[in-house]
């Protein structure tokens, strides 16, 4: 038998509630087939971690600590990063890397952006004729990773536990408004996704019998801001009040936006907000109106997370590891619908190639015709993702008992290295 080769993780991008699930998943199929994986390192901080040779041990790790990852949100158990794997010294760095810690399987977590690094690496390593097995995990909240037809992704894990979290918020909005509407009628909120609707679309799960006043704006919807104010005063007209559910991607004015290192704008750093701009301009032409800017708390909020998503977060890894395990390289693995009228996951495969850098765009046809909501085919869809029951988080002197690695590394052998893009600045 062959010597097994070690494994290294690495997450990119922005966390989930449920990416740790999915990092469990990882480890815990690959310490299941010990003749073919070696030592499981976690990249510290993402691709940055490989670079800096700072590669943690989770095969050393404490059962009970893997096992507690299900329930310990966002990425603060290995870190995570942003960075643009693109330039010839950084991808020599990371085989070179590879090659002294006799590392044979890559395992990704993340968006479009983290599978086209996944991608840089394959191709780095089938250039230089490095034997490495190199397997795609998807991973975010946006769901804007996959396919316009929904072919080759269903959805991503993340997303549903971001759609549970915009449902109940908005059940505990109305609860608000109806109550405070004589003196503030109008309620906006925002919501994350950048350019692509699918987030602030789960506000409408909140009310699928479309009961509460209740307006929810897309970026895919453009609409100017005079049009939006418009469609406001005509509910506050009929309905004596609005809730009103913005992207934060939404044109509306210049927000002094920051940008990451792959030109997205980081909307929630920007100067401006367009729930603030909305709220100003509401409450100048005479529509009083109150803001609330929920923050990151919608990608880490576990309390909120939905039971769908961690299992099938869970077990999206762990296809991650059959893949590789089967021999198959530059691929991601994938949820897709079970066809049938009762929803159920089944995990399959797609070329990296066909999902890196890329964006799904929410569907047109799901766009209402008021273009101030969206259609009761993207409530069929998002519906079964929410899930039933709560998650049981272990609590320990009454706070949250998450999972606590211990900083076991494996040792530097290289030299250190500065990646490419901090010594320029970037």
């Amino acid at each position: 038998m062959s010597k097994a080769r070690n494994v290294v993780v690495a997450m990119g991008g922005g966390p989930t509630p449920v990416i740790n699930s999915a990092l469990r998943g990882i480890v815990e199929t690959c310490l299941s087939f010990p003749g073919r994986f070696g030592t499981v390192y976690g990249a510290r901080h993402g691709i940055l971690g490989v670079l800096k040779e700072e590669l943690l041990d989770l095969s050393a790790q404490a059962e009970e600590e893997i096992a507690l990852l299900r329930t310990t949100p966002a990425a603060g158990a290995i870190g995570t990063a942003r960075y643009k794997l693109t330039r010839e010294e950084d991808l020599a760095r990371t085989i070179e890397v590879f090659r002294a810690h006799q590392v044979g399987y890559f395992f990704g977590i993340g968006g479009n952006d983290t599978q086209e690094v996944c991608l840089k690496v394959a191709q780095a390593a089938e250039g230089t004729g490095y034997e490495l097995t190199v397997v795609g995990v998807p991973k975010t909240i946006d769901n804007d990773l996959g396919d316009e037809e929904f072919e080759l992704v269903d959805h991503t894990p993340g997303y549903g536990s971001v759609a549970r979290y915009w449902a109940w918020t908005v059940q505990c909005l109305e609860e608000e408004n109806r109550g405070s509407a004589p003196a503030d009628p109008v309620l906006v909120v925002q919501a994350m996704g950048r350019r692509v609707g699918y987030i602030p679309a789960a506000a409408r799960l909140a009310d699928p019998e479309r009961e509460i006043p209740l307006l929810i704006f897309l970026p895919e919807m453009n609409p100017t801001l005079e049009e939006l104010a418009g469609l406001v005063a005509d509910t506050v007209r009929r309905e004596g009040r609005a809730i009103v559910v913005v992207s934060e991607g939404l044109k509306l004015a210049e927000l002094g936006e920051r940008r990451d290192a792959f030109g997205h704008a980081a909307f929630s750093s920007s100067r401006a907000t367009v729930a603030q701009l909305l709220v100003n301009h509401l409450n100048d032409v005479g529509l009083p109106a109150r803001g609330q800017l929920p923050g990151t708390e919608q990608r880490d909020a576990i309390l909120y997370a939905s039971p769908v998503d961690l299992t099938e977060a869970h077990q999206v890894g762990r296809k991650a590891v059959l893949l590789a395990a089967e021999g198959k390289s530059g691929v991601m693995a994938t949820i897709l619908r079970a066809p049938g009228n009762i929803y159920r996951a089944e995990y399959g495969a797609v070329p990296l190639a066909e999902v890196a850098g890329r964006d799904r765009p929410f569907p047109a046809a799901w766009v209402d015709r008021e273009r101030a909501d969206v259609t009761d085919d993207f409530v069929r869809y998002a519906w079964p993702l929410l899930g039933e029951d709560l998650v049981s988080v272990p609590i320990v002197d009454g706070r949250l008992r998450f999972a606590r690695l211990r900083p076991i590394f494996a040792e530097k052998v290289l030299p250190d290295y500065t990646p490419a893009a901090h010594r320029e600045g970037g």
